[in-house]
């Protein structure tokens, strides 16, 4: 796959497309991977999902929200009621060719599917890794101490903290526990134990809302990247196998 996939905007949106090992593809099914705050479709969090996701026989493709990484588009324009819809175009870019599409979203990428796949009959199956639920909170724990529209995220220059990203996650969004009520498709969360950024009660809040409508896995001391070898291979080895029990 090789066409440039473009947002609502105009705004070309950066990719990376891997077929699923030819051994045992599932050709029907894709599974599209995006990132959280501050990320790029080339986190490891994000590229090592995919490649255990290859190796397990998913196509794959990880992209890079609108301003982000190497994708058009402003940073500071990069709210999570935007990025649902960049997700949206790179669903219309897939789904002509795949009737099988899983979501997987790390942090906020997380949140993101949660929004789309409320409403959107096309994804099968989603997957939450560390994924935000409690967005208000979220915004006013890691980024209430910064005035926005001069202050930046955590003290990165190329990720200065918008008024529009915080009234996003603040008060147009808030929670997305009440659009996670109306999914109905196979949902796995998983999450570290030792997450600091993304705390593991949102991840809570989901499995007690839906019950046995969800799996949870938990990574005792993973944080929020799962950054340690071995809680990396735990959330891996996770995905590639659940997925490979719906497909």
């Amino acid at each position: 796959m090789n066409t440039p996939i473009q947002n609502s905007a105009g705004e070309t949106l950066e990719y990376s497309f891997a077929q699923g090992a030819e051994a045992t593809r599932k050709a029907d099914w894709i599974v599209v991977l995006g990132h959280g705050v501050t990320g790029n479709k080339d986190r490891p969090v994000i590229a090592d999902t995919a490649e255990a996701l290859n190796a397990a026989g998913f196509d794959t493709i990880r992209f890079s929200f609108a301003g982000n990484g190497d994708s058009a588009g402003d940073f500071r324009e990069s709210t999570i009621s935007k990025e649902v819809e960049d997700l949206g175009a790179v669903l219309d870019a897939v789904s002509g060719e795949y009737p099988q599409i899983a979501y997987a979203g790390h942090s906020m990428g997380g949140a993101v599917g949660v929004l789309r796949a409320s409403r959107d009959a096309r994804i099968k199956a989603l997957i939450s890794i560390a994924g935000m639920v409690d967005t208000k909170t979220f915004a006013q724990t890691e980024f209430g101490d910064e005035t926005p529209d001069k202050g930046l995220m955590w003290e990165e220059e190329s990720c200065p903290l918008s008024s529009a990203f915080m009234n996003d996650l603040c008060d147009t969004v808030c929670s997305v526990a009440p659009q996670a009520l109306a999914i109905n498709i196979p949902w796995l969360l998983i999450h570290g134990t030792a997450d600091d950024v993304v705390l593991p009660k949102d991840t809570e809040e989901i499995k007690t809302l839906k019950g046995s409508g969800v799996e949870v896995v938990l990574v005792e001391g993973a944080d929020h990247s799962f950054g340690e070898p071995d809680h990396k291979k735990q959330l891996t080895e996770a995905v590639s196998k659940w997925l490979s029990g719906k497909a």
